[in-house]
């Protein structure tokens, strides 16, 4: 996990550095997530889905049409008897972006990110964490710019980001 960690602030770090003045902000949410598919929750049949996914970001410019950076995801679920029984999701991925099409409106892209899923359950007075691998792959996502510096986009993939995932960019 430490590794994972360091290997991320290290890539943001040297891109930062190289493009300091070139960087996007996103927000986003998305449905139905890694998580729930993919059993984050180490085992038990009776957990509920979750709520999907908020998720933040930076991509950082480091070659024309193609952009790099980390982003934080967070979701939580419950068991279905067992309301006090919670599971709380973190999500840290490094995210590379390729603009594969562009006109003065639209901007078609595709999308992988890898992380690690951290997972943090609670129970009756006791909590433990689990970590998962986290990955995002997205082969249709498109922004739409509402003014130079402000886009809203929409992507449709899998992963611990959302099946669909819809937010807003803000160019920096």
């Amino acid at each position: 996990m430490k590794k994972i960690l360091l290997g991320l602030l290290t890539a943001v770090g040297l891109f930062t550095a190289s493009e300091a003045h070139a960087f996007d902000l996103t927000a986003s949410y998305g449905g139905f997530t890694q998580m729930d598919a993919m059993d984050c929750h180490d085992g038990g049949s009776d957990v509920n889905n979750a709520w999907g996914a908020l998720n933040i970001g930076a991509d950082f410019k480091v070659a024309p049409g193609f952009t790099l950076g980390p982003s934080y995801s967070f979701s939580s679920t419950s068991r279905k008897h067992f309301s006090e029984n919670k599971f709380y999701y973190h999500v840290l991925m490094l995210n590379g972006k390729y603009n594969y099409y562009r006109n003065s409106i639209v901007t078609l892209y595709g999308h992988v990110g890898v992380g690690s899923v951290i997972s943090h359950q609670t129970y009756e007075g006791d909590s433990k964490n689990k970590g998962y691998f986290a990955f995002q792959v997205s082969p249709i996502g498109a922004f739409v710019d509402l003014t130079p510096n402000i886009a809203l986009f929409g992507e449709a993939g899998f992963g611990a980001q959302g099946l669909l995932q819809v937010g807003v960019k803000i160019n920096l």
